[in-house]
């Protein structure tokens, strides 16, 4: 009976993913400059948080 029921979820999932990938878009030129510019920045400012603990850690 456990082998019915994964294939039943598995099933389900595999239905759920098409049905994301149908109503999925592909971003145009503007929108994902944007995406690369936030996704860009929110590096940068890890990085610096990153860079900013280590620098205190080595001072003190």
């Amino acid at each position: 009976m456990e082998g019915k029921k994964g294939m039943d979820k598995l099933k389900s999932f595999s239905r759920e993913c098409m049905r994301v990938l149908k109503i999925t878009k592909k971003p145009d030129k503007d929108e994902f400059n944007a995406i690369v510019k936030v996704a860009g920045l929110g590096m940068i400012v890890i990085g610096l948080i990153g860079f900013i603990i280590q620098l205190v850690e080595y001072v003190l």
